[in-house]
């Protein structure tokens, strides 16, 4: 039997019609206000970044910018606006919207031992609700919980324990993510970038981990305002100081001590913060070297001093300055070895109105080196000097359209100036001075970008960076033919030619498009994925896996091409529990590189004006998968992360013209870190990280002549053998004083005699390299002893006849200590 039919009503049907167009005109004709203004912490007025604002009567929300910023646009009529931060209590505010409005929010701590080992300072759930991937962001609380070597929490080590990240061994300065080299990380202060991020040859960080605030690391889906950098941004934002009153911390440690003092400019429009370490290695060594006069003026210390300051000027301005000065100094006899960094920030923050937001700011970055020796009779010495120095201009804007859109956009220009070397000797007298040519360039940038909500389920980030070169004099401009098909070295094929100041040598220009994509699956669940394109016109000059002081950065020029990256990612965010208890994450990526450099065999690096000649470049690609199960709440805190992934390069002339190994490529890498509170005062944590050795370039086969190794690779295979895997774990426990109980009102309002009542210390043990593993920085091959007794002997040598002599840093179990306070 056939459904029966019913004619329609068209006289409701058009009823229905009107009344929808009617209530559409309705809702889109009512007026709109903005809810805009800041977000602080109630007990030291520092801004907070990343907080949600949400509206409970609708689906908005917005999230605060890097100065505590935010903006909502909503329909005129009643609304409940929740403030969601983990650490800190729930902020509600109930507003009748009839205008626009300036909220200016103070939040509160929340009084409960375990915040301080949350691993995010988003919102809860940010990791399924947030349209960034391949991002990591740390919590100085969670950082300064894991174990460290020597006791002394470092910003570095920590960000390699999070997936995608990795280094070529202890003592290695820098890090790699996702199959980049060092150099394809920038690493910024305050946005003044810092090129050697290390003291102590790589052993801790420039970061002082008390005067650092936000550390967040952009391994892909990179926003279009950031650039200049194949594979990672660490984004490092220092502490702005207390607004409210003077506080200080510090710490007495067995490798160095540090002080960090903070207080109000004026109380609720401006505060500083300064903060200083110094390691003392060579003073506690002296006794022990002084009877050998060899290492007679031994030096071994380094030293930063850190400070920042800010004033509001009315309502609507912000000023800012920052800067940072360390240094490390090596020195035995008559040999000294120094190098270090010093940046300056300035920032300027306007609001134009309800909607627009302004930040410009610009900085200045110098890093330089100096090597030199002298003998004790006769005068003779040389020395030699080099540096990098950047200066920088970079207005933003961001543009709340309305709580679906917000734009972001802006530009920047860099001016550079290396100065690869300058070697001065004195000989009997005679002085002898050789200087490479300076170079110089300017980089250039323009973007813009969208953050929109298409439906309630699927958001995108889109948006487009352009960025161009310029190399330009005075300088010398060296014109090389084509890179040969053999690993041999070039030379110019015409007479070097004098440039001009600001004449244009070589220029480039690469447009970099940005998307991110997020689906919700479900309210605990999300797809996400990502592309990038980005480009690099500098570029470090090292034959070293791991980055040392002396390394040289050299622009793009007419003969090195910028290096470029596409990358490709996607992935899968899960939260357990109730939303926040558990998270869980899957990425895979994918990411072609052009341009990279590589060397001929032999590659003279210092002091060679033909530096140019003895490049090679090819290309490279990178791909793995990246996991992370992460407990956020409860006793018991910690993440376990693993990456399977894969790095390699292409070059002709170099490995039979096929793809092999980075000298960074590891395959597996596995770390695991755990708090766990004991009780309100006593917390114990550990790490673990396993990961599989890294390859070099070693010869394969050899003879032994005179009881030496004289080897050869009749392959010619580019990074054929690995070092063995690598395994160590840490732990640490910390003992806090009680929290004493007093109010507010009875503490005096000077400044020492307030420090009875605020005085807090902590106690923190640790051993670095619990089970004492034997891990290998370096390996080399050698003959067996009954070989290398045979002198003059011409032998044809099997893998029988070799063994691999290994170089550790670290072969034993190192304890340390650490006396911590704040008041």
């Amino acid at each position: 039997m056939l459904p029966s039919y019913t004619k329609p009503d068209y006289m409701k049907i058009a009823s229905f019609a009107i009344s929808l167009l009617l209530t559409a005109h309705f809702v889109l004709s009512q007026p709109k206000y903005t809810i805009s203004g800041t977000l602080k912490d109630k007990k030291n007025g520092e801004d907070v970044i990343g907080a949600t604002i949400s509206v409970k009567e609708t689906q908005a929300a917005t999230t605060t910018n890097a100065y505590g910023f935010f903006s909502i646009t909503l329909p005129e009529g009643k609304y409940t606006i929740n403030v969601s931060y983990l650490g800190y209590k729930t902020y509600t505010n109930e507003i009748d919207l009839n205008a626009n409005q300036k909220l200016n929010i103070e939040i509160e701590e929340e009084k409960i031992e375990l915040t301080e080992v949350e691993v995010t300072s988003e919102r809860p759930d940010a990791n399924v609700k947030s349209i960034e991937m391949s991002i990591n962001k740390l919590e100085m609380g969670q950082i300064k919980k894991m174990p460290a070597l020597l006791g002394e929490v470092d910003v570095i080590r920590s960000i390699q324990l999070l997936p995608g990240v990795s280094s070529v061994g202890e003592g290695s300065s820098g890090f790699n993510v996702r199959g980049g080299s060092i150099d394809h990380n920038l690493v910024l202060l305050d946005e003044a970038p810092v090129y050697n991020s290390s003291h102590l040859f790589g052993f801790f960080s420039v970061f002082n981990p008390d005067a650092v605030k936000d550390v967040k690391l952009y391994k892909g889906g990179i926003p279009a305002q950031y650039g200049g950098r194949l594979a990672s941004i660490l984004d490092v934002r220092m502490k702005e100081g207390n607004n409210k009153r003077f506080a200080a911390q510090g710490g007495i440690g067995l490798i160095f001590s540090r002080l960090t003092f903070e207080g109000p400019i004026k109380k609720n429009k401006g505060s500083f913060i300064v903060a200083g370490r110094r390691s003392y290695a060579d003073v506690l060594a002296a006794p022990a070297l002084a009877s050998n006069p060899d290492l007679d003026g031994f030096k071994l210390y380094f030293y930063d001093f850190t400070m920042k300051a800010n004033y509001n000027i009315g309502t609507k301005d912000k000023i800012f300055a920052s800067g940072y000065l360390g240094r490390d100094v090596f020195g035995v006899a008559s040999f000294g070895f120094d190098w270090g960094n010093s940046t300056f920030t300035t920032r300027w923050n306007h609001v134009f109105n309800d909607r627009l937001f302004m930040n410009v700011t610009g900085f200045y970055s110098n890093y330089d080196y100096a090597l030199g020796a002298e003998t004790n009779s006769g005068g003779d010495k040389f020395s030699w000097k080099s540096n990098i120095i950047n200066y920088s201009v970079k207005p933003e804007l961001t543009y709340f359209l309305n709580s679906k859109n917000t734009i972001q956009f802006g530009g920047q220009t860099i001016l550079y100036d290396f100065v690869p070397g300058t070697l001065e000797i004195i000989n009997s007298g005679n002085r002898t001075t050789l200087k490479l040519d300076s170079k110089y360039a300017l980089e250039h940038a323009v973007y813009i970008s969208n953050e929109q909500k298409i439906i309630p389920r699927l958001s995108m980030q889109y948006g487009l960076r352009l960025s161009a070169f310029q190399y330009i004099g005075p300088g010398i401009k060296r014109t090389y033919g084509p890179e040969p098909y053999k690993n041999e070295t070039r030379y110019p094929v015409a007479e070097p030619e004098k440039v001009e100041s600001l004449q244009s040598i070589a220029s480039y220009i690469n447009p970099e498009p940005r998307l991110n994509l997020k689906f919700e699956l479900t309210e605990y669940s999300s797809l996400k994925a990502s592309y990038m394109r980005t480009s690099q016109y500098i570029h470090l000059i090292s034959n070293t896996a791991a980055s040392i002081p002396l390394d040289v950065f050299t622009p793009s020029t007419n003969n090195i091409k910028p290096q470029i990256s596409d990358q490709v990612a996607i992935g899968y965010f899960r939260n357990f529990g109730s939303n926040t208890d558990y998270e869980t994450s899957v990425e895979l990526f994918y990411k072609d590189m052009k341009n990279q450099i590589d060397y001929v065999d032999g590659a003279d690096l210092l002091l060679n004006p033909n530096l140019e000649g003895v490049l090679l470049s090819g290309k490279g690609r990178a791909y793995g998968a990246e996991f992370m199960v992460k407990k956020n709440k409860g006793k018991l805190n910690g993440w376990i992360s693993y990456t399977i992934s894969r790095s390699e390069r292409k070059v002709d002339g170099i490995s039979n013209d096929a793809w092999y190994p980075n000298r960074f490529d590891r395959t597996h890498n596995l770390n695991i870190v755990v708090s766990y509170q004991l009780s309100k005062r006593v917390s114990v944590s550990s790490n673990a990280q396993y990961g599989t050795g890294t390859p070099v370039n070693l010869y394969n086969m050899g003879y032994a002549y005179a009881g030496q190794y004289v080897g050869h690779n009749p392959t010619n295979a580019r990074n054929n053998i690995r070092i063995p895997e690598y395994f160590r774990i840490d732990a640490s426990v910390s003992i806090k004083s009680k929290r004493k109980k007093y109010d507010e009102a009875e503490i005096p309002a000077n400044f020492f005699k307030a420090i009875k009542y605020r005085y807090e210390w902590e106690l923190v043990f640790s051993v670095y390299n619990v089970l004492n593993a034997r891990n290998p920085f370096a390996i080399f091959p050698r003959y067996k002893e009954s070989l290398s007794n045979q002198v003059g002997v011409n032998y044809q040598a099997t893998n029988l006849d070799r063994e691999m002599a290994k170089f550790s840093l670290f072969a034993t179990i190192i304890p340390g200590i650490t006396y911590n306070f704040k008041f």
